[in-house]
């Protein structure tokens, strides 16, 4: 090798090694500043459709279930089986789905709003029974349907009268407590408490402070106001609830926050005074608008923030934190915890529908069913 061949040598190697420093260090202080794209949250994609717009998942009896309410007027069944090639099949079966102005409501859905697996392993399902957004019940439409997972068998139905549905509700979701189940009328602000074994029913909290929307904490997408009609915001009484996991506590509120929480040894008892159960109303938390939650056996909570497209988690001491924030979340709705750990959330799309743009859609197809590990942090940011 020549005396000038080895200068050139050992410049290239300078350059070389000058160049690698500066990467290894550009991607430290990138690593430091930038946490999220070195522990970035993946989003797994479990389905998609183009016929109905899904706003409940259930996982139960090894199977995956999705429903979705009839006014957004797609032509998916009204809940509906995945199968393993991800393909969607009326559940329990065609019948219960088939269900037209005129035919009787009392064994076929009207609209359902969500699913929930109970602790001993049985489907429920929500029947709103209202057909058109803010319309009323019909006859024998608004009810609870019990049902083996597994099976497909319908093991009991709990028709909710009108003078629980009642003209102008729009009964909500529904979560469980002993032999008793709790669930939000977001229409008429009230809680409904159902006695699981004897079928009872009763409305409490009506128009109360504790379940009604408050004008002033709008919800906010895409930098807008979400309207009902135009200049009218979109209000949506007590919607989200979850149970402590010692059962003593009940969290709710107005899909707009914020929460409050009421022992639950009050709502069971049907002898205690209305004026009772709302003086023993605390303030939990101060919440944005969710688009939905899931409550983990630890007291964990997770939801979905529709500002920012986001998940979140509420651990016990209050503190919270974001889990993931993605474009695709996109008025993410009821999420539901699988067997495994994951996070499953239907993506609805709600307020693209084009019953909140003067008849215009704004829906980006496919509707997807996605999931996330809620043990993996992508920021600590609060909402």
């Amino acid at each position: 090798m020549g005396f000038m061949e080895h200068i050139r040598r050992q410049a290239f190697f300078k350059r070389t090694l000058h160049k690698t420093a500066i990467a290894a260090f550009m991607g430290f202080v990138a690593a430091c500043v930038h946490p999220e794209l070195v522990h970035a949250q993946p989003i797994r994609i479990e389905a998609t459709t183009t016929s109905m717009d899904w706003n409940a998942v259930a996982l139960g009896g090894g199977h995956v279930f999705v429903a979705g309410p009839r006014w957004t007027e797609f032509s998916g069944p009204a809940v509906g089986l995945l199968t393993k090639s991800r393909k969607i099949e009326s559940f329990p079966d065609a019948d219960w789905n088939g269900w037209k102005p005129g035919r009787n409501a009392t064994h076929r859905f009207v609209s359902v709003n969500a699913l929930h697996v109970a602790p001993d392993g049985t489907l429920w399902v929500v029947d709103t029974g209202t057909p058109s957004f803010g319309g009323p019940p019909v006859p024998g439409g608004a009810k609870l349907v019990r049902i083996d997972p597994a099976t497909g068998h319908v093991l009991r139905i709990y028709p909710l009268g009108p003078e629980i549905a009642q003209a102008g509700s729009y009964i909500d979701d529904i979560r469980f407590n002993g032999t008793h189940a709790y669930l939000t009328d977001a229409g008429k602000m009230a809680l409904i408490v159902l006695d699981i074994e004897t079928g009872q029913a009763r409305r409490v909290l009506e128009n109360d402070v504790s379940t009604r929307a408050r004008a002033e904490r709008p919800i906010i997408m895409d930098g807008h106001v979400v309207e009902n009609k135009p200049h009218r915001p979109l209000l949506v009484n007590v919607d989200p609830l979850e149970v402590s996991p010692d059962g003593k506590w009940l969290y709710f509120g107005p899909l707009e926050g914020p929460w409050s929480q009421v022992p639950t040894v009050l709502l069971d008892d049907p002898n205690v005074s209305s004026a009772d159960v709302s003086a023993a109303v605390q303030p939990w938390a101060d919440l944005p608008p969710i688009g939905g939650s899931v409550m983990d056996a630890a007291g964990n909570l997770y939801f979905t923030n529709l500002k920012d497209s986001s998940v979140y988690r509420r651990d016990i001491s209050g503190k919270i934190t974001r889990l993931i924030s993605d474009p695709r979340l996109h008025w993410a709705d009821a999420p539901c915890l699988a067997p495994d750990g994951r996070l499953w959330l239907p993506i609805a799309q709600l307020d693209r529908l084009p019953l909140f743009h003067q008849g215009q859609s704004y829906i980006q197809q496919p509707f997807l069913l996605v999931s996330i590990d809620p043990h993996v942090t992508q920021t600590r940011d609060k909402p």
